[in-house]
């Protein structure tokens, strides 16, 4: 099996020469980037608000377990139930328990990264599962047999054309079929799934510690008929996604909504705080949500990278990212991509198998910079390069050519120890292979600039 560092760099390559993909990825975003240039003008202070953003969420990482104790105990205290889930392995485990304790054979799912990233859907499917995606990019994605391309636009990859050909492939649409008709088709398909499930999955945007509510946002509705349709409700949840306070919400949902999409708040925003009491019409009948760790304490235990937890999902950075741009969202091979996943990852899924991706940055500082909680992104990538060097992950040709290259750069007179030609050659004997066989290595100059100087 081709290592996952060679992978990356291979699909990387491949991606960013492939000008048809590039010219999707640029409109798409390209359109991303103007909705939320209107998006940004509700907010007063912009800067406030994301600086009141990030001291919460701070505040939260800092007491976590406390937090997470406060959400069960309103949550289970209006009659839902609260499973942890050290893993991956545990939260599947769970999910398959409620599902074949209640005999349930059709699930509707809507958006979740947490289900991808603990493979629910395939899971499910090999022990005798049906599990439906109802958001309309999701259902793309599965009946593809894709992934999600990003965290909030999960076939921002696809043109209408080519999403046209998928569903007359699958279904016999017209090649020609407009995004209204493909829409209106999907809407008739799982209404009848809606109406014969007996368990809707959901994740959740945040979780109220105050209120023990589950809040979930959303813009096609699907989240909340798989809330209120199936007479059971799971709600797979990573730990880090819970917030002080309900009253917060007057924050969060306007800094999600516009840095996700650029709206100034999303179409449907819903408060569930467990199973249908008595008298509601409305509701499941049963009501779990699953609380997983995979990994997660591991980067709660790093500092400063715990920061990251901070994250509420809105996709800006890797919007902004000009790495993200060029290579795309498959390219890193894991759920979450761009500058958030290059900074998790390494932490959630293993710091030797994917600490190349903290290596995958120009370092601009734009992740930075839009991030709605003020998550220093480009510096926690340092802080993982820095990890790697200290936990000695790092081969012994970048050892070597580090100490050589420091020594070197110390002190003029090691710069000026060689000529022109012999620096050049041992330049592109270093460094051919890294460059890439597309661009040509600089030449270094004759003389140093501080000798041309000094006889000038």
């Amino acid at each position: 099996m081709e290592p996952i560092p060679q992978k990356f760099a291979r699909k990387s390559e491949q991606k960013a020469f492939d000008l048809k993909h590039r010219s999707t990825i640029a409109f798409n975003i390209g359109r991303y980037d103007q909705a939320v240039g209107i998006g940004k003008k509700q907010f007063k202070n912009l800067d406030l608000a994301r600086r009141r953003a990030a001291m919460k969420k701070h505040r939260v990482i800092e007491n976590l377990e406390n937090y997470l104790k406060d959400f069960e105990h309103h949550f289970t205290g209006r009659g839902g139930k609260v499973i942890w889930a050290q893993d991956k392995e545990e939260a599947r485990k769970a999910v398959l328990e409620v599902l074949e304790k209640n005999y349930v054979k059709l699930v509707v799912k809507s958006k979740s990264m947490i289900t991808e990233e603990i493979g629910l859907t395939e899971f499910l499917e090999k022990n005798g599962i049906e599990s439906v995606e109802t958001d309309l990019g999701e259902f793309i994605v599965q009946i593809s047999e894709d992934k999600p391309y990003h965290i909030v636009t999960p076939v921002m990859h696809k043109t209408a054309k080519e999403i046209a050909e998928i569903f007359h492939d699958k279904f016999g649409l017209s090649f020609d079929a407009t995004p209204g008709q493909i829409t209106e088709f999907v809407r008739q398909t799982l209404r009848e799934k809606f109406l014969h499930a007996h368990a809707g999955i959901t994740g959740a945007n945040f979780l109220a510690a105050d209120t023990g509510s589950v809040v979930l946002t959303e813009n096609e509705g699907n989240g909340v008929l798989s809330v209120s349709m199936p007479k059971i409700h799971i709600v797979i949840a990573g730990i880090e996604k819970v917030i002080p306070s309900m009253e917060d919400l007057s924050l969060f949902w306007p800094l999600l909504a516009t840095h996700g999409t650029g709206q100034q708040i999303t179409a449907y925003n819903s408060l569930i705080n467990g199973p249908a009491a008595p008298g509601e019409a409305d509701g499941p009948n049963q009501m779990v949500v699953i609380l997983v760790d995979n990994g997660r304490s591991q980067l709660l235990s790093a500092i400063p990278q715990r920061r990251a937890l901070a994250c509420i999902r809105c996709g800006a950075c890797l919007n902004a990212c000009p790495v993200y741009r060029n290579i795309g969202g498959h390219s890193y091979a894991t759920v979450y991509s761009g500058p958030i996943g290059a900074v998790i990852t390494p932490h959630l899924s293993g710091f030797q198998a994917y600490k190349h991706l903290s290596y995958a940055s120009s370092l601009c500082g734009k992740c930075t910079e839009v991030c709605p909680v003020n998550i220093d992104l480009h510096h926690q990538l340092l802080q993982n390069r820095n990890m790697a060097v200290r936990n000695k992950m790092i081969t012994k040709v970048e050892k070597y050519s580090m100490v050589g290259f420091k020594k070197m750069m110390s002190k003029r007179k090691w710069m000026d120890l060689a000529p022109g030609k012999i620096k050049n050659f041992f330049f592109r004997a270093t460094m051919r292979k890294a460059w890439g066989p597309r661009r040509e290595l600089p030449e270094i100059a004759g003389k140093s600039f501080s000798r041309q100087w000094k006889e000038h």
